[in-house]
């Protein structure tokens, strides 16, 4: 198994953590009539999930600093395995709940580990590339994972879904024991080290961007699949083919990201990305008028696009406010999406219960319109500081 098929191999098991993750999305309204709870509280399983992954993560992954990569991995995935088996065996709300915090611990312990180990086995000079990969396969559970899964729900009941995982982590663990060599860890950085970046104001108005776009992002989508058959009156045969637009779409629109900010820039790529993020929000509202199933798809594309082409401008904006510890602000980054995804979800279950569940879109396009006015903000302040650094290399 050459390097290249083992980053490849490591990508695929980032695909079955996210889609563990994002499929909670897609069969949102199965759950609810399964475990006879309300879809608000069928909603705040991806809440819970996103907040155990983003405070415990940092956290487990300091503890086991010192345990070698491999023996990690594979230990993880075991934890992760054996969550969805739970999920798939356990009956009940509750039990459903434990075992999605204990497939979070797993969860954010196996992408981080898989991270490090895809850069340590990469050729030289393909670092960045094999990183790339294997978030990847994380983003490709939403353009196949999530509507599969909803085929697979459709077909032989939603807890299924967790039992083929489950059984495709134990293949994994297994060739992933085989094939991948024994891995050092790199020097911890101490959590209070990580922390202290926090107290700079440019770095918390980054990291405030991403949580309110990505925040209002998760408002809309975490109900999307009621949303759909119930306010935008697509049928059942309609949700998995729309599931797979918008998963599709999500993938351009990151490639696109990366070729916008390349070539115009990050502030322009990140607003105007933003900004089409708002108007697809809004006009998703209106499409119950639709006498067609064609505007929902047009407007589901767009919004994928136009969110997901905001990921690598983000993450590159972060990286320059930060140059010298952009592997921490890269960390932080990803402990406030899951943060965010969780704040999403908590918000968009109080206005399905409190208000409509036709309110989501417009909560939605507020967040990310806040996300839009404290990049304007953040922007502003670069271009304030921007001759003193010319002096400075001058």
């Amino acid at each position: 198994m050459t390097g290249v098929w083992k980053v490849y191999f490591l990508a695929i098991v980032s695909f079955l953590v996210g889609t563990s993750e994002y499929i909670i999305s897609g069969i949102l309204d199965k759950i609810a009539d399964s475990l006879g709870i309300t879809i608000t509280a069928a909603g705040q399983l991806i809440t819970i999930f996103s907040m155990v992954y983003a405070i415990l993560t940092p956290i487990l992954m300091a503890l086991t600093a010192k345990v070698e990569r491999r023996k990690l991995l594979v230990y993880s995935l075991g934890i992760f395995v054996i969550a969805n088996v739970l999920s798939y065996a356990l009956p009940g709300y509750i039990p459903f709940v434990f075992a999605r915090v204990l497939m979070a611990m797993g969860a954010g312990m196996v992408v981080v580990t898989a991270l490090g180990i895809a850069a340590q086995i990469a050729a030289p000079g393909k670092q960045a590339s094999a990183i790339a990969t294997v978030i990847m396969g994380f983003t490709a559970s939403l353009i196949i994972g999530v509507p599969l899964g909803r085929v697979v729900a459709a077909a032989f009941g939603w807890k299924s879904v967790f039992g083929f995982i489950a059984i495709l982590g134990v293949i994994s663990m297994f060739v992933l024991y085989k094939a991948i060599p024994i891995t050092k860890g790199d020097a911890p950085v101490p959590l209070l080290k990580q922390f202290a970046l926090l107290k700079k104001p440019k770095v918390a108005l980054g990291l405030a961007i991403t949580f309110f776009w990505l925040g209002g992002y998760s408002v809309a989508y975490t109900y999307l699949s009621p949303y759909l058959l119930m306010v935008s009156g697509l049928n059942e045969s309609w949700i998995s083919a729309a599931l797979f637009a918008f998963g599709l779409a999500s993938l351009m629109g990151s490639q696109f990201g990366g070729f916008s900010t390349d070539r115009w820039g990050v502030s322009s790529t990140l607003t105007g990305g933003m900004m089409l993020h708002i108007l697809a929000l809004i006009a998703l509202t209106f499409t119950h008028a639709a006498s067609s199933v064609i505007p929902v798809l047009v407007i589901l594309v767009v919004w994928s696009l136009a969110a997901w082409s905001s990921g690598p401008a983000q993450q590159f904006n972060l990286v320059q406010l930060e140059p010298n510890s952009s592997g921490v602000m890269l960390g932080l980054n990803q402990s406030m999406m899951q943060l965010s995804m969780a704040a999403g979800a908590g918000i968009g279950g109080v206005a399905v219960e409190q208000i409509s569940l036709s309110s989501i879109t417009w909560i939605g396009a507020v967040g990310v319109a806040v996300a839009m006015a404290a990049s304007f903000v953040l922007f502003r302040l670069g271009k304030e500081k921007s001759p003193d650094h010319a002096a400075l290399e001058t």
